[in-house]
């Protein structure tokens, strides 16, 4: 943990790593959301909330809390659990799903977020960088989410499924996990980013595409990876003394 510590000496770093980014001039910059632009886990937190506020049927509710058990256990993978949380929307209203995505943001996330990622994103954009967000959690909550970054629900690239009559259905559209991060940036944007920025090991081949590479506020599986492939770490304002 050199890295956290010889930071936390030094309180101007978060201007030092934007600067960096920027000197680079990133033309595509492709950011993760939870633990990369806000702290914790978002899309875990807002299953929570809206079981506790019954936005889901109660029969629904409590499979999906039997899997999410599954899931902390090792039994579910990665890639089907997030695919669950967004398909146990089947059946409701769009609308309802999108203004509880908003109301949970902005109560329990907002708050969370890291102020010098959305300084660096402001700055990106005025120096002409195309940004894009891409998460393994529901469109939904990220797209409420990345609007304070300035990044348009256009370019958001997380789970999601298709939508009839208004209402969600249970048929997928993607899930961007691991591996298939770095697939649907080609798939999508069909371009290397210039710059990529994540905080986990599912992160990892969408960092590995990158011209340059960050890992921001990087679990231990990715601080390990970033520091043997001579990647930027960066431990935001709001966890690097911790």
């Amino acid at each position: 943990m050199n890295s956290r510590l010889n930071q936390a000496a030094n309180p101007s770093q978060s201007s030092v790593f934007i600067h960096e980014v920027l000197s680079r001039n990133p033309k595509l910059a492709v950011f993760d959301c939870d633990g990369t632009l806000w702290s914790g886990d978002a899309g875990a937190d807002f299953f929570y909330w809206e079981i506790e506020r019954g936005l889901l049927p109660k029969s629904v509710a409590d499979w999906a809390l039997d899997r999410y058990k599954g899931y902390l256990a090792g039994t579910v993978d990665e890639l089907t659990i997030c695919g669950e949380m967004v398909t146990i929307h089947d059946g409701v209203k769009v609308d309802t799903i999108r203004n509880a995505a908003r109301e949970f943001f902005r109560v329990h996330v907002a708050q969370r977020i890291f102020p010098e990622m959305v300084e660096l994103t402001r700055q990106l954009a005025q120096q002409g960088c195309e940004i894009w967000a891409v998460s393994s959690t529901n469109d939904w909550v990220i797209e409420a989410g990345v609007e304070e970054f300035g990044i348009p629900a256009g370019r958001v690239l997380a789970a999601c499924v298709d939508c009839a009559d208004g209402n969600a259905t249970g048929k997928l559209i993607r899930v961007p996990t691991d591996e298939l991060k770095a697939s649907t940036i080609k798939e999508v944007i069909q371009r290397t980013p210039d710059a990529v920025f994540g905080n986990s090991i599912h992160d990892f081949a969408m960092l590995e595409i990158a011209r340059d590479a960050y890992a921001v506020n990087p679990n231990p599986d990715l601080e390990k990876e970033a520091e043997a492939r001579g990647w930027r770490i960066y431990w935001p304002e709001a966890v690097k003394f911790v």
